[in-house]
């Protein structure tokens, strides 16, 4: 059973308040699980949102911020802790390798865990499968820092009731599938005429950044794009000084990529509890949702 769930798991800029964690994301996508930027506490908010350290596949680091890393350390021996037997990558940029190997190692613990690190070096496709792509770009933060985007291949769905009526069934579906063709009481058969292309999916996720061309690129006509509003209009200037978006600007880049679903997260605690960042955000963009910790989002698909 195919499952794309958006889980936020901390909402916070910076410090966490009374209601919202730091920064913290997880999707899971079908048999992976991608995690994304492990702020303090990530450990316990995964507890309260009923996610096991095994559903951890991947873990994504958009740039060594204390708000986005500072969790990764109780998270990497967690996985050692709970024995996953699967190996997890973990992609960050390269320029902070120092803070990975000091994150790893900040305490003593019985490192089992099947641990892989990517350091990014170069913008482009970072990992690739039959499955989807994961691809990076960097954004304009205050060091350096990198978006991500998860592209799903598309499918081929054959036609039962086209199949039925020709009479193809048994080994001689998989010959039509593996091979475009097939030759069956003496007419051939193309695969595009008993089946149709189911578009794969895909999203993506921009913290920390001000408002720049890769981010809208990152963003281009995904289904699901999450991103930072760290401030309201009203301080558009503290957002640009500090290398960050408010809300209107986040809608501005999923308006502008022709993007799905807008999720917003990464508050500041200077607004308090009741600002309402979705409210100028879906002036520009029509399909809007300000998370709160522990939200989460289902990406339905067709079949």
């Amino acid at each position: 059973m195919s499952v794309r769930r958006f889980t936020a798991l901390g909402t916070a800029s910076q410090v966490p308040n009374t209601r919202r964690n730091q920064h913290a994301s997880f999707l899971k996508w079908d048999k992976e699980g991608f995690l994304f930027d492990p702020g303090e506490g990530t450990q316990r908010q995964m507890i309260f949102c009923g996610i096991s350290a095994t559903e951890i596949t991947k873990i994504f680091i958009t740039h060594f911020h204390g708000d986005h890393c500072l969790g990764l350390s109780s998270i990497l021996q967690r996985l050692s802790l709970d024995k996953v037997q699967h190996p997890v990558q973990i992609y960050y940029p390269a320029s902070g390798q120092n803070f990975f190997e000091n994150i790893k190692g900040v305490s003593s613990y019985y490192d089992v865990a099947f641990i892989e690190p990517h350091p990014i070096k170069h913008e482009g496709i970072i990992f690739s499968d039959d499955n989807f792509t994961v691809k990076t770009l960097r954004l304009d933060h205050t060091i350096e820092t990198f978006g991500y985007k998860i592209e799903e291949r598309d499918s081929v769905n054959l036609i039962q009731e086209e199949l039925d009526a020709l009479g193809i069934a048994g080994p001689s579906v998989g010959i039509l599938k593996a091979t475009g063709k097939i030759t069956h009481d003496g007419k051939t058969i193309h695969l595009e005429e008993v089946s149709r292309i189911r578009k794969g999916q895909s999203f993506a996720f921009v913290l920390d950044t001000r408002m720049c061309e890769a981010a809208i690129t990152l963003a281009q006509g995904v289904d699901l794009l999450v991103t930072e509003s760290t401030f309201l209009e009203e301080d558009e200037d503290k957002a640009l000084a500090h290398g960050h978006l408010t809300a209107p600007q986040a809608a501005e880049i999923a308006r502008q990529a022709n993007a799905g679903m807008l999720l917003l997260t990464h508050f500041s605690q200077r607004y308090g509890l009741k600002a309402d960042f979705a409210a100028e955000a879906r002036a520009i963009h029509p399909y809007v949702i300000q998370m709160n910790d522990k939200d989460t989002y289902e990406l339905l698909r067709s079949e």
